[in-house]
């Protein structure tokens, strides 16, 4: 059975093939995890294609087990791009694809191959969903924080108020690309919701995902090993993840533990760098954030450590006291799985598909909006001292790779006709 696959990150093994060096250091590592684990399954050929700006045709790359196809990134997925019709015909036909798979449909490269190469044996797996994203993407903000924030990026690049018009856009790319399949891939009561109400012809099929290797074996989270009144958050990027949220919070935190130190993974969006030494690349939202660090006295408590790799995490959850993922919408984040099982005590704003997630430790959700809940609920992590509800064993059954790469072959069997 021919598997293709169409992605939104260029794999580590493809870039190292291309470039020499390749480290996934950002987003995507579930997919890693379930490509590994159908590399062990017989009669299953796995081709993986992605945009990259490393080519400027199509490429074809023979990794150990995998083989990749590299798109031209060109005028770039975030509307849709017609370049990239004639790449997918020239690749269904090469490959000749049994089901394809789409990981995602926040950019508008799916929506090419549908478009011309059909929706039959397609299936769409939901990360995210932009079209509603888009409509919590400043929540927390007020019109008059994103101006004040405004800087020169944004005056050449487009403002906070431009980002959100384009999830809209992109939303509705997405809607149509769930529109023409038959096929969509899911794992919380949020996006069933969703794909119903989008497109309720299709066929959802639910299979959860697998994390990345390295969360399911070596040390778990300890008490007595973690830094005590540490505070980890796995991404802060834009404003979804609800960074500004969560910093309004921490004066109450300090009030009760003055030595509370915050660790967030991914670069420095408070730095003003430049590019070509005349573009500074700090947004308004790292602006608003800066300002927001600096009004709230948190300039000593709060440190971004750069882009992490799966490892490198991996050692934040253990060392920090709770993890906190603030965001203002999510279906699923692995982060959050990631955390439980290494039983990383966490807090999560109930947004989303996070519920699902939560089951059986409802008690560390709160209302993205009730920052004195958040507050409070990290204090009562820190007062506990490793005294917490373990969902070590819902996460593993949750995310058991074994598990989840059957369900997934039944939906490909499913969807081809093929034993």
């Amino acid at each position: 059975m021919n598997i293709l696959w169409i992605c939104n990150i260029l794999f580590p093994e493809a870039e190292r093939l291309l470039t020499g060096n390749g480290d996934l250091k950002a987003s995507g590592g579930w997919m890693l995890g379930l490509a590994d684990s159908l590399m062990g399954c017989e009669n299953v050929n796995l081709a993986v294609a992605s945009l990259s700006p490393l080519v400027d045709e199509i490429k074809c790359i023979h990794g150990e087990k995998i083989t990749y196809y590299v798109l031209p990134y060109g005028k770039g997925n975030m509307r849709y791009n017609k370049e990239y019709e004639k790449y997918w015909i020239q690749l269904n036909k090469a490959y000749e694809p049994d089901v394809v798979h789409i990981h995602g449909t926040e950019f508008t490269h799916g929506l090419a191959y549908v478009k011309v190469c059909g929706g039959k044996n397609v299936v769409v797996s939901i990360q995210g969903l932009v079209s509603v994203y888009s409509n919590y993407y400043n929540f927390g903000l007020s019109p008059v924080d994103i101006i004040k924030s405004i800087t020169l990026r944004d005056l050449l690049k487009g403002t906070l108020f431009h980002d959100k018009n384009d999830f809209r856009r992109r939303g509705r790319c997405e809607v149509e690309l769930l529109q023409l399949v038959n096929h969509v891939i899911g794992r919380t009561s949020w996006d069933r919701a969703h794909v119903w109400a989008i497109n309720p012809n299709a066929q959802y099929h639910f299979c959860n995902e697998t994390l990345r290797s390295e969360f399911y074996n070596g040390n778990i989270w300890k008490y007595e090993k973690c830094v005590p009144h540490s505070i980890f958050l796995s991404q802060a990027g834009y404003p979804i993840k609800g960074l500004h949220q969560f910093l309004k919070a921490m004066p109450m935190i300090l009030r009760h533990y003055p030595d509370t130190i915050v660790r967030i993974a991914g670069r420095n969006i408070t730095e003003t760098n430049y590019h070509n030494r005349v573009i500074p690349s700090i947004t308004g939202y790292g602006m608003f954030i800066k300002h927001l660090i600096k009004s709230l006295g948190l300039e000593s408590h709060v440190l971004f450590t750069g882009n992490l790799n799966a490892e490198e995490m991996k050692e934040e959850y253990l060392r920090c006291n709770v993890f906190v993922c603030p965001s203002t919408i999510e279906n699923s984040p692995n982060s959050l799985g990631e955390a439980q099982i290494l039983g990383t005590p966490l807090v999560a704003s109930y947004v989303g598909g996070v519920s699902d997630m939560m089951c059986g430790d409802e008690e560390h959700l709160y209302r993205f909006e009730e920052i004195e809940m958040l507050a409070y609920k990290v204090c009562q992590i820190f007062a506990n001292q490793g005294k917490q509800v373990d969902m070590r064993e819902i996460a593993n059954k949750r995310h058991d790779g074994e598990q989840n790469v059957k369900v997934i072959l039944d939906i490909y069997r499913t969807i081809s006709g093929k034993k």
